[in-house]
């Protein structure tokens, strides 16, 4: 019996400690790989159950990790700024307590760090000139092609042709620039002489109108070449975060796959206004958009068939009416939702909104603030936009896109035995549905546009529903 402990207390000072694996989770639904933002617990400190082990960049916020064990953080294996990290990937090594965290076993896949994301700068390998295209004859090159080689100083020999019949194309003066070519002036190759050129043409009589310009492209298109800032056609590439590519990728999906339609109606902010005026002398602060959402909600109750989401399957019914609201940050637009909104007044609305912007714009959402959904609302009638069309959020079937409010006059209501009608000014705002096709036809989001407006001009409709 010594012997065997013997044993074990000897190889667990050869092979080490047992590790506790922590690996990238899936922090929201369309999550596939994060950015590790800041570790937010030391090597060789106490961590227990709950606690905040690091922040996380997802497709949608910065979302922070909690542990799901006791222990101690033993190694921490991918740095703050570590990309593109993918689902499932060990990114720390923790161990119970009472253990020896210095003599963590370390995973053989994991012992060495990643290396960084930007790739060092590796010598150009030395220029040597391309033997001349196979095709024989007159050499024959792309515009673009012999933009580039004019423009660098080139000779048209020294680049390899790949194009059909030996043709110089853009990508084998490009190659020429990359490999050093520039300013090369090697003796031209045996090629026969250039044909001449056409006799001129005869001038013009006098008196005759200058011959007009073309109006098309140029003959010669601008080339992208990075690396010469300032130079003609240059560009630079600016990294994508994971929420700038999630969003790229789900417009994309979103207009290919999604058949839109649109409406648009005028509402009179008439009475919002003026209740707004009343509830800030009480010192009560809602939001022309505070109402929207509140409208939106009781529309939905009202007409259930349009609180309905797309699945493979599917049209399917929601329960609740939760509404997304869009939110404009450094990283991009994100939706967090305000649940239950029929249920709630708009003062409370008012103070949900609040919050969820806030946490938005400082990347603190919870995954539950902006999953899901069920309408979603963009409103740009704060940077002065009249009207737009937004894109749909899937699997929602509709959103609404809401514009500024404008000034009209139109004559006033005619009063009997009284003095001619004058002239009266509306406070009028336009908002567009975006609707799914498959779920919403033109007679259902009419519907919901009319019933919507009446809610919104009638506030105390709203109380009542």
């Amino acid at each position: 019996c010594v012997t065997f402990i013997s044993s074990i207390f000897l190889y667990t000072r050869i092979t080490g400690v047992a590790p506790l694996k922590v690996q990238m989770p899936a922090l929201s639904p369309t999550m596939e790989e994060g950015n590790i933002v800041k570790w937010l617990k030391k090597e060789g400190e106490a961590v227990a159950a709950g606690d905040a082990l690091c922040e996380i960049e997802t497709d949608k916020a910065v979302v922070t990790m909690e542990s799901s064990d006791d222990g101690i953080l033993a190694k921490i294996l991918l740095e703050e700024g570590s990309k593109n990290v993918r689902l499932g990937v060990l990114i720390a090594l923790m161990v119970e307590e009472g253990q020896d965290w210095k003599q963590v076993d370390i995973p053989p896949l994991a012992s060495s760090r990643p290396a960084p994301t930007t790739p060092p700068p590796t010598a150009a390998p030395p220029f040597r000139a391309a033997p001349p295209a196979p095709y024989v004859g007159m050499l024959r090159l792309s515009p673009a092609a012999r933009h580039i080689l004019d423009t660098h100083g080139l000779e048209p020999h020294l680049a390899m042709s790949t194009g059909p019949r030996g043709l110089i194309t853009k990508e084998d003066a490009l190659n020429l620039l990359k490999k050093g070519g520039a300013g090369l002036k090697a003796a031209p190759l045996s090629v026969p002489p250039p044909t001449p050129p056409p006799p001129a043409a005869p001038a013009p009589p006098a008196g005759a109108p200058p011959p007009a310009v073309g109006s098309g492209q140029p003959l010669h298109p601008p080339v992208a070449s990075p690396g010469k800032p300032g130079a003609p056609g240059t560009f630079t590439e600016v990294p994508a975060s994971n929420v700038r590519r999630v969003i790229a990728q789900r417009l994309t999906q979103s207009k290919s796959t999604i058949p839109h339609a649109y409406a648009s109606v005028d509402c009179d902010l008439g009475a919002i206004l003026e209740l707004r005026k009343e509830l800030a002398q009480e010192e009560i602060k809602v939001s022309v958009n505070d109402f929207i959402i509140k409208a939106v909600a009781v529309t939905l109750r009202e007409i259930p068939e349009v609180n309905v989401t797309w699945s493979g399957e599917g049209p399917q019914v929601l329960d609740t009416i939760d509404i997304s609201v869009a939110v404009a940050t450094d990283r991009g637009l994100i939706t967090p939702i305000i649940k239950g909104a029929a249920d709630k007044g708009v003062r409370q609305i008012a103070a949900d909104a609040k919050a969820l912007a806030g946490k938005a714009r400082a990347g603190k959402l919870l995954p539950e603030e902006y999953q899901g959904g069920s309408f979603s609302v963009s409103n740009l009638g704060m940077f002065g936009i009249s009207s737009f069309s937004a894109v749909i959020n899937p699997p929602q079937a509709c959103i609404l896109a809401v514009g500024c409010t404008r000034e009209e006059l139109e004559p006033a209501a005619d009063t009997q035995d009284g003095p001619p009608p004058g002239l009266r000014t509306r406070q009028l705002m336009t908002v567009t549905l975006s609707s799914d096709g498959r779920l919403v036809d033109d007679e259902l989001a009419s519907r919901f546009l009319d019933k919507f407006r009446a809610n919104l001009e009638k506030p105390e409709r709203m109380a009542l529903a």
